[in-house]
């Protein structure tokens, strides 16, 4: 199943991530969250959402409240774990937890009115689970892709400093499964949008929403052993050395150990159309 895939797209990728994705991945922006669920026009009584490569559940749980029932998918088990007892200990009932992969998964054509995959398209074969998703949908229903963009402006000084410091470890992650070169932002985004496109899907719409961000050293290092390129891991017995390196290159820059800079949230919107029969 892993075989010829780049290292930080293996199946056990994210492999004891968890406990730092929960505790070091900033939340997503709370009005682009309000702005996606306003332009996917979910029905006022019953929606239902399928939620793909949820993780442990950061888009689930934020919108969950919208549905009446939904499935949420993630590869992980440690994941989904985490994301039964979250539910657990919130309330949250109406939502069904799977173990499995996104391209797997099983669920009625033309029942939902959402789908949705955060941070995660670009890990799928995109044309089958545009294809699928399509399938999933009621007429008029909408597919969302929602992950980190590029923010205006130049990036924070600091960044390159991470960024040497992974390439130096592990080179450069992949960023999708077409494999080198990787795509620009603006490449994969354009990519994203025509893979849509020929699923059926009209109109295909991008939206982005920046907010200031202030980061210290443990919630930039836990976010970095969040990551499938520089988790416990991924970095094996390098790591402890990964974060003293990189502890020291980021008080370089700042000895406060407090890094700030905006963050771009964006989504990306297709629509089935309403005319399908």
């Amino acid at each position: 199943m892993s075989a010829g895939l780049p290292v930080n797209f293996r199946p056990d990728a994210f492999a004891g991530t968890v406990e730092d994705y929960i505790l070091h991945r900033p939340p997503y922006d709370t009005l682009m969250l309000l702005d996606m669920l306003d332009r996917a026009a979910l029905p006022t009584k019953g929606a239902r959402l399928i939620d793909l490569a949820c993780g442990p559940g950061r888009l689930t749980f934020a919108i969950a409240e919208r549905f009446a029932d939904g499935v949420a998918i993630d590869l992980d088990p440690e994941m989904i774990a985490a994301a039964r007892r979250a539910a657990e200990a919130r309330g949250v009932r109406h939502i069904r937890w799977v173990v499995g992969r996104a391209e797997d998964l099983k669920a009625p054509a033309g029942a939902f009115d959402l789908v949705t995959a955060a941070s995660a398209f670009h890990r799928f074969d995109q044309p089958h689970v545009a294809a699928i998703a399509y399938r999933w949908l009621k007429p008029g229903g909408a597919f969302v892709t929602v992950g980190e963009v590029p923010a205006g402006g130049e990036p924070a000084n600091w960044r390159q400093a991470i960024t040497d410091l992974v390439w130096a470890y592990v080179g450069e992650p992949a960023q999708g499964l077409q494999g080198a070169p990787n795509p620009t932002p603006a490449e994969g985004l354009a990519h994203e949008e025509q893979v849509l496109r020929r699923a059926g899907f009209d109109p295909v719409e991008s939206r982005s929403f920046e907010k200031s961000y202030v980061w210290n050293l443990e919630s930039l290092l836990g976010y970095l052993r969040s990551t499938s390129f520089a988790s416990r891991a991924a970095l094996g017995e390098r790591h402890d050395a990964f974060e003293a390196d990189l502890t020291a290159s980021l008080l370089a820059y700042d000895s406060s150990g407090h890094f700030p800079e905006i963050i771009a949230n964006g989504y990306t919107i297709a629509r089935k159309p309403s005319s399908v029969g």
